[in-house]
């Protein structure tokens, strides 16, 4: 048998190899995919969900009376009160959200002509937490109005779809809150925002996206969502390792596939370019293990590149996420009133 005779027979069994071989190739890619998408539906299913409604223990929190959960922190609470709020309904921005959905609270300063300052909670929280009601009640009693305000699909407000949008929604309902302090008759210069983590990447992409807006005060913000998100998640999952965030990516398509939401449509760190000529603050806690304090520090260099008003960025030592106004309450009092003081005139 000459060599020719042997090429065809033996050629027939080296292609079934190689189909073998592609086929299973084939089928670990396709069960990798499968679990890949599984892994990053149950992270965007789990940390992407709104929670529709506070947390149990903050419920019977009110501006007359709240707990912090933390007895160590309790006198700072109870230092902070303030009377009881007008209940109030207003409209977002944003046309998804019709009629008067959004809940808040409004407590209007003695003087008629007293600045005001909007509060702006986090993610998975809501008006009542009391990392919110300490600085209102600092501001309030310094002469400030203060207007607490629930997001869409958290505390008592309505909602769209019970879904995280990044801030490239919820932005609309925080410009839907100065809106409404500013109907009732407060100057637009008069108006600040303070918000707190995701309550202050939205408020950070508020005043990036309306001129108007004279003053931010952004506590435990991110620079940039997919980083924020990935943190957050490792976190979330208490994730040592930090794998976990290969799966962002993924959990970013689910929430264009599933809800519309473009997570990644707005980074703070580049609404910042927008703030030239007004003024922006950022704190952070030194510990902060869901956002680390580097963002803060990042962010309020950009926005002194940008051309704005903008204090050091203030890293307060021993503190974790949106944890500085327990930790150094009185320093923290003394900037929150030195900026927006600065910025919109004094009570």
């Amino acid at each position: 048998m000459d060599d020719n005779d042997s090429t065809q027979r033996f050629q027939p069994t080296s292609n079934g190899h190689r189909r073998r071989w592609l086929g299973v190739a084939a089928l670990v890619v396709a069960i990798a995919l499968v679990g890949y998408g599984a892994a990053s539906w149950y992270v965007y299913d789990r940390v992407g969900t709104a929670p529709g409604a506070c947390h149990e223990e903050d419920l019977a929190n009110s501006p007359e009376s709240y707990r912090t959960g933390n007895v160590d922190f309790q006198a700072i609470a109870d230092a902070n009160t303030m009377p009881a709020p007008q209940e109030i309904r207003f409209a977002s921005r944003d046309p998804q959200i019709p009629d008067a959905k959004l809940a808040a609270w409004w407590i209007p300063a003695e003087a008629a002509d007293a600045p005001a300052v909007v509060l702006v909670h986090g993610i998975q929280s809501c008006r009542r937490e009391a990392n919110v009601l300490v600085p209102a009640g600092m501001l309030h009693r310094a002469g400030y109005s203060v207007f607490l305000m629930d997001m869409r699909d958290h505390g008592d407000s309505g909602g769209d779809d019970r879904r995280f949008a990044g801030g490239s929604e919820e932005y609309l309902d925080v410009l839907g809150g100065w809106d409404w302090v500013r109907a009732q008759g407060v100057p637009a210069d008069r108006i600040g925002i303070l918000g707190l983590s995701f309550g202050a990447i939205s408020s950070v992409i508020a005043g990036g996206q309306e001129p108007q807006v004279a003053a931010v005060w952004a506590d435990s913000v991110a620079s940039r969502l997919d980083e924020g998100m990935g943190n957050f998640v490792v976190d979330q999952l208490g994730d040592p390792t930090g794998l976990s965030r290969i799966v962002v990516p993924g959990a970013i398509l689910w929430a264009r596939l599933i809800a519309g939401d473009d997570l990644t449509r707005f980074n703070p760190i580049d609404q910042v370019a927008n703030y030239t000529g007004r003024s922006i603050a950022f704190v952070h806690g030194a510990e902060d293990k869901v956002l680390p304090a580097s963002m803060s520090t990042e962010m309020q260099a950009a926005a002194v590149a940008a051309g704005a008003t903008s204090p050091e960025a203030w890293i307060v030592p021993g503190a974790g996420h949106t944890q500085a106004v327990f930790f150094q309450p009185a320093e923290y009092e003394s900037r929150i009133l030195a900026f927006f003081t600065a910025a919109l005139g004094g009570p």
